[in-house]
């Protein structure tokens, strides 16, 4: 089977990230890793991307000689990867863009929604794939959930509640620790701390299953550690294209919460849960109904549930395979428009660059109306 060629900028030895984004890619076998620069420091940046089995002529010092490596090779790649720090995606990303390659970026797409607007723009005027890796989207019980709040199994969306909470940030003494401190450091992280690297997340993802925008926000963010520039615990109610009422709560001081992303969506028919940390089970309770555990794997799920799982059911499929599935929509479709056939409906549901400019445009509402005690704000743009 032929494969599009894939590049990777950042997630290098040590990084959160970097082994779901390689392992997401190729899983099933639509791209070939063929090219990388993925540590700040050009040496370990040449010497782990050959240990990772790339070419020493394409394993890169930085992500500038790797542009100028690639862009005029028969067999560039035909998707890089962006998995650096927050304030380098624009400069990064927009790049490659305009350099004539498809880009996925990791969230926040950008610091700022002016930059976020330009790189959204770049990407329709250079005609190239923008995504961005909302990778949680991928799981296939919350492509469960879009599909049945979508055919209207639990009636009209009242409230949806979206938290990302845990206690990664909790202790006082990792205010040291550089991976630590660089989130609650405006120059690196942006506006905002757990809001824009957690609670984005949890935002992208009640849009993604109602299908709806966020409309206005109230805002309360706290610092539960004294010192820190930025917040880690916020509070938002927000309000939604569809007229839904929403709860977002996003933490890194939540001792306990391992891994707490939680969806829950409450219908005039229905209402659904699902939780990151238990990501095989999808509960669902239809009105004066009891409560019925629905599981990855079922012969009865969505196709597009279906589509997204791999192995058979009551086997663990965990964060790589999430990200693999938005891997899968993109080298669909990257591969349809190389070969000018119909790409599969289902392979369209990747999150792009708007979700990353409205995501954004709602994050920057909500640090306004916070820095204002709450007061109602609209986002810009919905």
């Amino acid at each position: 089977m032929k494969r599009v060629n894939w590049g990777l900028v950042g997630g290098g030895e040590g990084s959160q990230i970097g082994f779901a984004h390689r392992a997401g890619a190729v899983l099933d076998g639509k791209f070939r890793f063929v090219a990388g620069a993925m540590d700040v420091d050009p040496n370990r940046s040449r010497e782990y991307g050959i240990r990772l089995g790339l070419s020493p002529d394409r394993a890169y010092g930085d992500w500038k000689e790797m542009l100028s490596g690639e862009r005029d090779r028969r067999d560039r790649p035909g998707l890089v990867t962006v998995a650096t720090p927050n304030n380098t995606h624009f400069e990064i990303a927009s790049a490659f863009l305009k350099a004539g390659f498809h880009v996925l970026c990791e969230k926040p797409m950008t610091l700022t929604v002016e930059d976020a607007i330009e790189l959204d723009a770049c990407a329709r005027s250079c005609n190239r794939i923008c995504a961005v890796n909302y990778g949680y989207s991928g799981y296939p019980m919350v492509r469960q959930m879009k599909a049945m709040v979508s055919s209207g199994e639990i009636g009209r969306v009242r409230v949806v509640v979206a938290e990302f909470a845990g206690g990664f940030m909790a202790d006082e003494a990792d205010d040291d620790n550089p991976r630590v401190r660089w989130r609650f450091d405006p120059d690196q992280a942006g506006a905002s701390a757990v809001s824009l690297d957690l609670g984005i997340h949890a935002l992208h993802m009640a849009c993604f299953v109602t299908g709806q925008r966020v409309t206005r926000v109230s805002s309360d963010f706290a610092h539960g550690v004294e010192g820190r520039r930025l917040e880690d615990d916020s509070l938002t109610a927000f309000r939604m294209s569809g007229g839904t009422i929403g709860r977002l709560w996003a933490s890194g001081i939540a001792i306990g919460r391992t891994h707490g992303l939680t969806l829950q969506v409450f219908g005039s028919a229905g209402g659904l849960r699902w939780r990151q940390e238990h990501p095989n089970q999808l509960e669902s309770t239809p009105l004066n109904g009891s409560t019925r555990i629905l599981e990855r794997g079922a012969h009865d799920l969505s196709p597009a549930a279906k589509r997204a799982g791999r192995v058979t059911i009551g086997h663990p499929e965990g964060m790589p395979f999430a990200f693999a599935n938005i891997y899968r929509d993109l080298g669909d479709v990257i591969m349809s428009g190389m070969n000018g056939t119909d790409v599969d409906p289902l392979a369209l549901d990747y999150p792009d660059s708007s979700d990353g400019l409205h995501s954004l445009q709602v994050v920057f509402a909500m640090v306004r109306s916070a820095r204002e005690g709450g007061r109602w704000r609209q986002v810009v743009g919905a």
